[in-house]
């Protein structure tokens, strides 16, 4: 597989999975918190419906949870590489501080990886779409 073809070209591009082209996310901003959720309803280029159905991104929190999880174990290890004889204080705040700094990422890794997970990639998703808006 091609890495233009790639999911997870997808995901770390905030692009649409299935042209790869069309953004996701409205604003590139994740930490302002008025614009960091704020979605397109649809691929500017190929015209794909981000949300499927209503109430599609719940399970987009499952995604999200492995995220946030994986932000914690990376945030122990850490914590146990740089203060190895420390209390367990420490490893809970640090974990607190990176969750809490990084919940826009993660919220927004977490729709981009659910979306992925049933969308694929179509090389000629675009030129579908524009037959079918010049036969209209």
């Amino acid at each position: 597989m091609a890495w233009k073809e790639s999911r997870v070209k997808s995901v770390l591009t905030n692009t649409c999975p299935r042209c790869h082209e069309g953004k996701i996310f409205k604003y590139n901003t994740i930490f302002n918190l008025k614009k960091f959720d704020k979605m397109y309803e649809r691929c500017n280029k190929c015209g794909h419906k981000y949300e499927r159905e209503t109430g599609f991104f719940y399970g987009a929190m499952y995604a999200s949870y492995a995220v946030t999880v994986a932000f914690s174990v990376a945030t122990f290890v850490l914590t146990y590489l740089i203060y190895q004889d420390t209390p367990y204080w420490v490893y809970i705040i640090n974990i607190l501080v990176v969750l809490i700094v990084l919940a826009p990422l993660s919220f927004r890794l977490g729709r981009l990886v659910w979306i992925n997970l049933f969308t694929g990639y179509d090389s000629e998703a675009i030129e579908k779409h524009k037959q079918k808006h010049t036969e209209e």
